[in-house]
Parts: C-alpha cells; structure tokens; sequence
C-alpha cells in the first residue's frame, strides 16, 4: 500500500509537470536543454556541510603516512636503557597481570632489548633510531608522540579505530568526515585519496577496502584507492571510438536525467549518482596529468628515491604531493608489512629503509614549496609492540600491543622538534601525558577550524561524531 501511495504521488507530480502551464513546461525543457542552468556551480560541487568554522584553521589538507601492521616504537623511537639492561630475565609480573595480551595470554615472558642502536639528533638532541638517519635529519620539523594508545590488539580493528574512531565496521573514516564537512578543493580528483605499497619480502596482512568507506555518510565521501602499479584507475581509458566530446554529451545527458528523477524520488544518493558521473569524467584527463611526474627534476626524484611508476611508497608520497597541491583533502597512504612477530633484526631494517628516505623528502619538498604551513603530516601504525617475547628461543620478535605506541606529526601549526608524552621504564604502558585516538582526532579536527564536539551526523537515532562519545581532548601541548 506504501509503494502503492507513493508510486501515485509520483505519477501525480509528472503529470502535473506535464499538463502545468506552458511556462512551467518551457522551465523544464530548458532545464534539460542546456543542463548549465540546473547544474551546481563548483562551490556547491566542492564544499562541505561546515558554513563557518569555530576555530581559524591551520590545515588545509592531511596526508596520513600509515605503516600497516604494527611499526615497533622500541626499535625506532623509544629507546629503553632498563629494557636493554633486562634482556633474557624476566618480565616483572606486575606489568603485566590482569592484562589484555595478543599471542602472549598465559606465556612465561621474558624482557626483549632493542635490537638496534639509538642515536642523537637535530638541535635538541633528540634520541632516534640509528635505522631512520633520514627522518632524524628533520626531526627539527617534526612532534615525536611516544604516549600513544588505542583500544585493539588485532590488525583489522586496529585500523578500523585507527581510522574511524570505533572497531564496529562501518562507520566513516577521517577523510569522508573532512571531505563531508570541509569538501575539497578540486573538481577533477576525488577529495580523498588512498594509495598502498608493500614492502619486499613477506606476504602482509591485505587492507580491507572498509578502512576508507564513507560509513553512514553519504557515499560521494568513501575514499578512491588509486592503484600503485598500472593504469591508477581502471577503465581510465575510454572505449576505441568513443571520443571525448561523445562522452561528454553522454555524461551530461545521463546527468539531466538523474536531475529530473529527483524531482520526484528526493533522494540523496542520486545527487552522489550525479558527482560521481562527473567526477570520473574528469578524472580521464587529471588522473593521467597527476602521474605523469616527467616535469618533476631529477633533483626532486632522487630526494624521495623513486622512479616513476614503481609503486613504491616513496613514489606515492610524491604523488601525496601532488595530489595535495592539486586540492585533494584528504591523503592517506599505507605501506604495508610491518608486522614483526620474528624475524624482527632482518625485517625491520627492511621497512625502515623503504620509508626513511621518502618521508623525509617529503616533509622537505612541502617546505620548500610553503605548503607545510597547512599540511598535516601524521605517521602512525594501528598499535605499537610489547617489550616482552614469550622465552629466549627463536629469532627476534615483538607482538601486538595497545598500551604503547609511538607516533609523529609535522606541520599546520603542530609543535616542531618537540617530545610529548612518555613510556615506563620497560616501555610496556604510557604512563606520562598519555594520549588516545579520541584525542588524536579531536587535535586533527582543531586544526582544520573544527570543533569535534559539535561535528556530528545523525546515525540510528543519535548524533555520531569521529571522536565517539567517549571523553576527547584537544592535545594543545603539541601546538603552535
């Protein structure tokens, strides 16, 4: 009786459509006849749901560097002289009673030491691993966080909190939140872009394509994966015999008919339909323009360590560049195979030496070019690594850990060459200006102009925000 009802109230709307005045008629067909007159301008195409913005924002755009696995922060950050002394005896039970532990739950544990050297850099001296020279190079540019936490243990939901701010599958990640509410500042390339490396050697847990949905969201806001190798999307070429100007006037005539159809069916996604028809469109011509990197010098290639097309992680954080300059919002970038359980002394060396470089680089390249000033630059893991293995047989190895993890942030306004937070003595929990993912966010959010208590999309009922219902703060010790 419902379909019934609103199937008449359809045929009662195009009938009067069809029988109104010739004024109304001469509307409508002009409407379709030159779509220019009911097409949005860019602004409407390009902005978000945010009218104005409570705070001045330092960010334009974020490129979020995502070491897929579980990078471990004893190695890299958070050098450990207690740690180092306990090597093979071991773990003080009272760390670790009564505690969540992945792979390790009932184990005799034993105290694991860094595997490599720690050395000191830039103006304040700061302690990095002897693996990252590179970024130790700039760590003047950049805020060390080692009092990281998050709620999962296991990959996928680590990520899934990483990235959306709840383990529940399905809710929106960090770029359709922004590109929903900020919207972008390209009409030709998505707004939120995700690019995936893997580094050489073992086979890495997959990333699963819910890490960069759109969630409740409207779903002009999911995320577009450009490939790494290859055409960067498929079907980019258009068919033999198809030109540019047919396809044109097709794009443009299924849009007039998505419009007419939402006169009567109101519905959101149509409007999404007629976006996503436009902005694949373009994305013939800019996506080409966007890899082609021959314009680039020698001199820029060679700081990242890349040639072109090798999907290479250094290769996309140029391409991260790129696609920042060009108005993408929202960048996010994986490399995958940092999940060091053995092998830990071969592997590591591995992935830090494919990352070292390019981060760097890229870091500088946004300097020279007075783009750092407002791009957010983070570098994380999905958690952080125990300080404990389960005996002294077998290679080196850490498991998941959530209590501890370090990360680092760099430009739009964030705190340059500076420390936060810190680890106990055995850098098994963050025991000093301990900081969650709740608040990682709700930083993130203040520095692009927005207030994380108030962002909000009505889901099921309730008003779901990035930051969840759980108590966030704003980490202003980290800022300018």
């Amino acid at each position: 009786m419902q379909f019934a009802t609103q199937s008449t109230q359809a045929m009662n709307r195009q009938s009067f459509l069809r029988r109104s005045s010739s004024v109304l008629g001469s509307i409508a067909f002009a409407w379709l006849a030159q779509p220019s007159l009911g097409v949005r301008t860019l602004e409407d195409r390009t902005r978000g749901v945010l009218r104005s913005l409570p705070y001045a924002p330092k960010a334009k755009r974020v490129i979020w560097l995502t070491m897929a696995g579980g990078p471990s922060q004893l190695e890299l950050f958070d050098y450990k002289p207690k740690l180092a002394s306990m090597d093979g005896k071991p773990m003080p039970e009272s760390f670790t009673r009564g505690q969540q532990l992945a792979q390790l739950q009932g184990q005799a544990l034993v105290c694991q030491g860094p595997q490599f050297r720690f050395q000191r850099f830039g103006k304040n001296q700061t302690e990095l691993s002897e693996l990252l020279p590179h970024i130790g190079s700039m760590v003047d540019e950049i805020c060390i966080v080692k009092s990281m936490t998050t709620e999962a243990i296991n990959h996928d939901p680590a990520h899934m909190f990483m990235n959306t701010g709840s383990q529940i599958a399905g809710r929106p990640s960090m770029g359709s939140w922004l590109t929903y509410g900020l919207g972008a500042e390209t009409e030709d390339l998505p707004g939120f872009v995700v690019m995936i490396s893997t580094g050489e050697g073992r086979t890495p847990q997959p990333i699963a394509a819910r890490q960069w949905n759109n969630g409740f969201l409207p779903s002009k806001h999911q995320g577009v994966l450009l490939r790494s190798k290859g055409d960067p999307v498929l079907y980019l070429q258009s068919p033999p015999g198809i030109s540019t100007e047919i396809q044109s006037r097709d794009v443009e005539a299924i849009a007039s008919l998505n419009r007419f159809h939402d006169m009567t069916a109101r519905d959101p996604e149509i409007a999404t339909r007629i976006a996503q028809y436009e902005m694949a469109f373009q994305m013939q011509t800019s996506v080409p323009d966007l890899v082609d990197i021959r314009n680039e010098s020698s001199k820029t290639l060679e700081s990242y360590g890349c040639q072109p097309g090798d999907g290479s992680f250094a290769s996309n954080c140029l391409l991260a560049r790129r696609l920042a300059e060009r108005g993408t919002r929202f960048i996010q970038l994986y490399h995958r195979d940092w999940d060091h359980h053995s092998l830990l002394r071969e592997e590591l060396p591995l992935r830090a030496k494919e990352v070292d470089r390019a981060c760097a680089a890229l870091i500088t390249d946004l300097k020279q070019r007075g783009m750092l000033d407002d791009t957010l630059v983070v570098w994380a893991g999905e958690f952080g690594r125990t300080p404990m293995k389960q005996s002294n047989k077998g290679p080196a190895g850490r498991d998941h850990h959530n209590k501890a993890m370090s990360i680092w942030l760099a430009g739009a306004g964030v705190r340059p060459g500076f420390v936060y937070g810190a680890t106990d003595e055995l850098g098994y929990a963050a025991n000093e200006n301990v900081m969650t993912v709740h608040d990682l966010h709700a930083t993130m959010l203040y520095l692009l102009g927005i207030e994380h208590t108030s962002f909000s999309y009505k889901f099921q009922g309730l008003d779901a925000r990035l930051t969840g219902v759980e108590a966030a703060r704003i980490v202003k010790d980290i800022l300018l």
